[in-house]
């Protein structure tokens, strides 16, 4: 069946109004299902050629959104058919903040890109005395803001489709001073985080406040500085920290960044969280202390009890783990679905069903449709599930 772009768009309208008629569906992607993919990636691209070589990352971009337009809205509720014109950054997958701060970007065979630890416990006091107060000339944005001026003059000539793109400013978000950490010192800083705390939490706050000043520096390239108005952040590496270590070193620099980069107070509940992993035990704090709203989450996550554990009014994103859409059967992935559903997780109409978490290359797409038959059927609001 079919789903026509008018009744994808009465979906999402009616879901933020709050009166949803149906779960809506989405899928997480980026240009990795294209270059890992040797059926859509017959040039063999490497991620190398993508970080470096502005025709590639060109090519690579508009083939990713033709694959949306014409494969993914097949099976989810985003619209079909194409754009008008292109759109293109100059991408850095997940490296940013390792990068930023001194860890050593890695190309490996059939992997996207790593940021690999450069620090260890023995480097921490001299990583407390770096500069980070001058954020256009840090060597790795220095280098990433160039290549962004290299990919904006290609695109003059460039053209897929009969279509032609414009590449956007450089912006970074924040994945989280955790998450940096342990980009920059590996296990060494959850050694730190026990052997020395008031030292570690020195440490997530040097990486929160360098990366205030980084988006601000970056957002001033193109217009005066305004804080946004909702709050956003990930942090996928509080799944390794208790609960008192996450709530005592960690959720002061959460709030920093929040109150920083964002015009929110943690009782305007105009923010959201991104966390992948085992970290759901941290949830109820964070929507208590941070007025987090929003929770987009990864694997593995109990929907049901995450549900009746943050209530009615939190919006909580989530669905099969992302291991099971890519290798399992049409059938698993919406025995997976119909689970989640069924799980309580639709109370108070507010969820969102989508991949736990992001899309992986060569995900059959008989398995996202048979979850999109699922939400169909037993994401409707008002009937019996």
């Amino acid at each position: 069946m079919t789903v026509s772009n008018e009744e994808k768009k009465a979906v999402w309208d009616a879901y933020r109004a709050r009166k949803p008629i149906r779960v809506p569906l989405r899928w997480n992607a980026n240009p990795r299902v294209i270059l890992l993919n040797p059926e859509l990636n017959p040039e063999g691209y490497s991620f190398e050629a993508y970080f470096t070589d502005p025709r590639v990352t060109l090519a690579v971009q508009a083939r990713f959104q033709e694959y949306c337009a014409d494969v993914l809205s097949a099976a989810c509720d985003a619209p079909s058919g194409l754009p008008d014109a292109w759109s293109f950054y100059a991408d850095c997958q997940n490296v940013y903040d390792g990068c930023y701060f001194g860890a050593r970007l890695v190309f490996e065979d059939g992997q996207t890109p790593g940021a690999c630890p450069t620090f260890g416990i023995e480097d921490v006091d001299g990583f407390l005395e770096r500069d980070f107060s001058k954020p256009l000339e840090n060597p790795w944005l220095k280098k990433h803001l160039a290549f962004a001026e290299r990919l904006k003059a290609a695109a003059k000539s460039f053209s897929h489709l009969g279509r032609r793109g414009a590449v956007s400013p450089v912006s970074l978000g924040f994945d989280g001073p955790v998450t940096a950490a342990a980009m920059l010192f590996g296990t060494d800083f959850f050694c730190l985080l026990g052997l020395d705390p008031p030292k570690a939490a020195r440490v997530i706050e040097k990486i929160t406040r360098g990366a205030i000043l980084r988006t601000r520096a970056l957002a001033e390239l193109t217009a005066p500085w305004q804080k946004a108005p909702w709050g956003w952040l990930a942090d996928d590496s509080i799944q390794l920290v208790s609960a008192q270590m996450y709530e005592e070193l960690v959720l002061p620099a959460h709030e920093l960044w929040y109150s920083s980069t964002s015009d929110t107070t943690p009782g305007s509940k105009q923010r959201s969280m991104h966390l992948c992993g085992d970290a759901t035990r941290h949830f109820k704090t964070i929507r208590d202390k941070l007025g987090v709203a929003s929770f987009d989450t990864g694997f593995p996550v109990d929907h049901g009890a995450l549900r009746r554990s943050l209530g009615p009014e939190v919006e909580i994103s989530g669905g099969p783990r992302a291991g099971l859409l890519q290798a399992g059967t049409p059938g698993e992935c919406a025995e997976a679905a119909r689970n989640i559903l069924r799980s309580g997780v639709m109370e108070g109409g507010r969820f969102i069903l989508q991949e736990g978490n992001n899309l992986p290359p060569r995900t059959p797409i008989a398995n996202l449709q048979a979850v999109y038959g699922v939400c169909r059927e037993y994401g409707v609001y008002g009937t019996p599930a």
